[in-house]
């Protein structure tokens, strides 16, 4: 039997970091990306009886199935959960919670047999990958309890387009775990109970179920990565501008939401900025830029009928081994073939998924902010500091470098150019002076906390 113990001072009321664990959307929050997937969530929270299932990445079926049940719940006090099925046989995890002065002291104490097919690896590789695991759960607790604390606010209902994509999926959890009631955005014309169905393309809303939420935040959009094909271009902008332009109307034509949060681009700028980008610069003159310029101009029937409007400016690079670009590379990094994409000098602006997911919620839940915001970290790097920076945290060299033919190949010229090797140097002064704070404002931090890698100094 093996047995490990982890303990967290956080430094909040007991009732207040107890009740965070019972709200819904913290387990995808302290879920590590670089571990495992939410599956199923719980059916009845933390209480006695409610189960979990998780998908374990690396795993082969069946043992990357993680099922486990929930037991002695005491209010405010513990609760604990026991694996019904996964590969760490007679699992039983205990989450205790204790008052210290000013403080709480959230101690995990877990026992589970170690499997013959694991023996080879010994228990000293199980337990490091523990510490990975609670390491990424201690920060992400801590974070988030903070954003909460500095973020007051009367529950919402929100709707959200998008609310299955890259983002989407975060996002819900975050503002769930905030308190909020999310109803999703269902592409269908038949009304249904918890969601707000739409026709994007044709413009249709259910108005009446639109109604009656407080806010919306709408990501939806066709995905741009692909060859840049006038089929894709079309896509890429039909899927913008006239969703944005019908949502925006019926919102300007009702007592409903008063709040709407669009999700842009930095690709505003235009594809090859090498000086500083804010947002009361003018737009670039490329594909991109123009579908950019029209898709926050759609946003103009909400704003002119008095409707809070921030259009989130995000990068390319969101940083999650979820999906993206980052998932893309990790494969070739960790096999030791990554590298500088072309001569390594265009700037990459960047941002990690916690502070994407960050953004949007303080967009959402503080009235100063409206307008263009430039959702990016406030440290670009250039494509050689980004490949070193990744490369050093997976400790694999980063020398081959990607030759421009290579996206041209994939993405065809113009969308290699407006893509892969575009340069945005985007600065984030506007966003920092609204008061958010960053979580990972290092791509070191970043890449530390996403991929769970051990913290050796910057």
């Amino acid at each position: 039997m093996v047995s490990c113990r982890f303990d967290q001072t956080v430094p909040f009321p007991r009732d207040v970091v107890f009740g965070w664990h019972e709200r819904p959307g913290v387990l995808r929050r302290l879920t590590p990306p670089f571990m495992a997937e939410v599956a199923k969530e719980a059916t009845d929270g933390i209480r006695d009886g409610s189960r979990v299932e998780l998908r374990l990445l690396g795993a082969p079926p069946p043992f990357n199935v993680w099922v486990a049940e929930h037991f002695g719940y005491q209010p405010s006090e513990s609760f604990s959960d026991r694996a019904v099925r996964g590969p760490l046989p007679n699992w039983v995890h205990h989450h205790r919670f204790e008052d210290l002065t000013d403080a709480t002291r959230v101690r995990d104490d877990i026992t589970f047999d170690l499997p013959a097919v694991l023996h080879g690896l010994g228990e000293p590789y199980v337990r490091s990958q523990m510490r990975r695991m609670f390491d990424y759960r201690h920060r992400q607790l801590l974070d988030d309890l903070s954003f909460a604390d500095t973020h007051p606010a009367a529950p919402m209902r929100i709707a959200v387009s998008g609310s299955t994509g890259l983002i989407g999926r975060e996002l819900v959890a975050f503002l769930r775990a905030l308190g909020n009631d999310v109803v999703p955005m269902v592409r269908t014309r038949d009304a249904r109970a918890g969601a707000v169905a739409w026709d994007p393309a044709t413009g249709w809303v259910d108005r009446d179920a639109l109604a009656m939420v407080d806010a919306v935040v709408h990501l939806a959009g066709e995905n741009i990565g692909g060859r840049f094909t006038e089929r894709h271009k079309r896509a890429i902008r039909d899927s913008r501008i006239g969703p944005t332009t019908a949502l925006a109307r019926a919102m300007a034509a009702m007592q409903g939401p008063r709040v709407l949060v669009c999700a842009s681009a930095v690709g505003y700028y235009g594809a090859d900025r090498q000086d500083w980008a804010t947002e009361t610069d003018l737009p670039g003159a490329d594909f991109l830029a123009q579908v950019c310029v029209d898709w926050e101009r759609a946003t103009a029937p909400a704003a002119d009928a008095g409707i809070r409007v921030v259009n989130v400016r995000t990068p390319g690079l969101m940083l999650t081994p979820r999906g993206g670009s980052l998932a893309q590379l990790l494969p070739l990094y960790r096999a030791g073939l990554g590298g500088r994409l072309g001569d390594g000098w265009k700037w990459q602006s960047w941002v990690s998924i916690d502070d994407i997911v960050g953004i949007y919620a303080h967009a959402l839940l503080r009235d100063s902010v409206r307008g263009p915001l430039n959702a990016v970290a406030p440290v670009p790097v250039t494509a050689a500091e980004f490949a070193a920076a990744l490369g050093a945290a997976l400790h694999r060299p980063a020398l081959l470098p990607t030759p421009a033919f290579g996206p041209k190949l994939l993405l065809g010229s113009q969308g290699a150019e407006q893509l892969a090797l575009a340069s945005h140097r985007v600065s984030s002064a506007k966003l920092e002076g609204t008061g958010y704070e960053f979580r990972q404002p290092t791509l070191a931090e970043a890449f530390r906390h996403v991929l769970g890698v051990p913290d050796r100094g910057d």
